[in-house]
């Protein structure tokens, strides 16, 4: 991509960067396996999909997840389990991943909407409201479709992953507000350098 294409897409060579770098933490997190309770694996890929729209805000954390995807669409075994190519968007767990780039983008907007700073509180709404609620609006009803289970027999066997997820949801607190105060450029804020590294010191 030319940087005149580039910057008319409102991105630059660091925005990127920043895009790879949280698609290839997503690809990363799948690499421990996933533990299969059923037609839906659990897997700590949804932290990375977390930790993309605290840290990158909405669209660019929504790219990173579409960037996983569209490698995992092509034959790439970057989901957990080795798993890749096009069957995945068919297989019950296909609206979880549909999911990720929704909930990357509200977990996003949340963060940054009206602050110019994370908040540990801002990220924890976002990861819960975006990580689970959003992800999982998209997964269930997909889940039930594809298995053939009712709607409500599927929300209820769901429940599985919810305490993994809140655990998810509080280590994007820690890792999001630690990054904040270790190196803000990550996050590619409205605020400047300067001024992000004296709010990162308040």
């Amino acid at each position: 991509m030319n940087a005149a294409v580039t910057r008319a897409r409102g991105l630059d060579a660091s925005d990127l960067a920043r895009i790879a770098i949280f698609a290839a933490l997503i690809a990363v997190l799948g690499l421990p396996g996933a533990i299969n309770v059923g037609a839906v694996p659990i897997t700590a890929q949804t932290l990375g999909v977390m930790l993309a729209g605290a840290v990158l805000g909405a669209r660019r954390g929504a790219l990173s997840v579409i960037v996983v995807l569209a490698l995992v669409a092509i034959g790439l075994p970057l989901l957990s389990g080795g798993r890749g190519g096009l069957g995945v968007f068919v297989a019950p767990s296909a609206g979880y991943l549909i999911g990720w780039v929704f909930g990357a983008f509200v977990i996003g907007l949340i963060v940054r909407a009206g602050a110019n700073r994370p908040t540990w509180w801002r990220v924890a709404l976002g990861a819960v409201v975006g990580g689970i609620l959003v992800i999982y609006l998209f997964g269930i009803p997909v889940q039930s479709a594809l298995t053939q289970l009712p709607l409500g027999e599927t929300i209820i066997a769901s429940a599985v992953f919810l305490p993994g997820d809140l655990i998810k949801a509080a280590l994007t607190v820690v890792i999001t507000m630690a990054l904040w105060r270790a190196y803000p450029r990550a996050f590619a804020w409205s605020t400047s350098p300067t001024q992000a590294s004296v709010n990162a010191a308040r």
